[in-house]
């Protein structure tokens, strides 16, 4: 187990860097029927990095976490891009969420994903993972509710088996997701009181649409050039 201080020097530069980092604990997938799914917007660039070393196909899968009402920073669930919902019991429960506010919030969190995947995906169709090895990544797990949901939301798609990829991870998300993937990897797992993704980053900013969309477009050319 890793005990970490928040004023303890990050160990990523930024996201690309992280991803370099995680691709090293991922070489056994190497050059294998392999798909890396990035869970935008920051998964992108860290997605980018694991599929160029690995030899592996890039796409999304869109996960987004439904966010409490009047406290739009915090989450009590995630939706994913086929309409998977996972939901945090314990905090709705405490929150006394009623039913109709939980489906205001999620109507809410699926319009919003549904534009998103116009801009990732236009009219292309979901990148078919039948029998192979999806390997899901993410900038970092915090609560890992959003990962769980992209993970049973591509689980319905049948691989072969789904790994959770991520620079760093709290121990608790860790716990949580371990219950729906095969397997976990991270570069760093930590139980501290507070856990903050961007503590382990020395260079943090928010990715925005267009650079998501950036990192697809610099897997696409660079595969275009292996293959020539």
């Amino acid at each position: 187990m890793v005990y970490r201080q928040a004023n303890r020097d990050p160990i990523f530069e930024n996201r690309f860097d992280a991803g370099r980092q995680l691709a090293e604990k991922l070489s056994a997938y190497k050059n294998e029927a392999t798909i890396v799914l990035a869970i935008p917007n920051g998964g992108l660039p860290i997605g980018l990095q694991v599929a160029l070393a690995l030899g592996a196909e890039l796409d999304v899968v869109i996960s987004r976490k439904i966010p409490i009402p009047l406290r739009p920073e915090g989450g009590f669930g995630a939706v994913a891009d086929d309409g998977t919902t996972i939901l945090n019991h314990d905090l709705v429960r405490d929150l006394k969420l009623t039913p109709s506010q939980i489906n205001y919030q999620v109507a809410g969190v699926r319009n919003e994903i549904q534009k998103r995947s116009i801009f990732y995906r236009g009219t292309r169709p979901l990148s078919v993972v039948t029998g192979k090895t999806v390997i899901i990544v993410d900038d970092g797990l915090a609560s890992g509710y959003t990962m769980m949901a992209a993970v049973e939301s591509v689980r319905r798609r049948r691989p072969a088996r789904i790994i959770v990829a991520v620079p760093v991870a709290s121990e608790l998300a860790v716990r949580k997701v371990e219950k729906v993937a095969d397997r976990i990897v991270t570069v760093e797992t930590a139980l501290v009181p507070k856990f903050y993704v961007s503590y382990y980053y020395r260079f943090w900013n928010t990715v925005s649409d267009d650079e998501g969309l950036k990192c697809l477009k610099e897997w696409e050319m660079r595969r275009f050039k292996t293959r020539g």
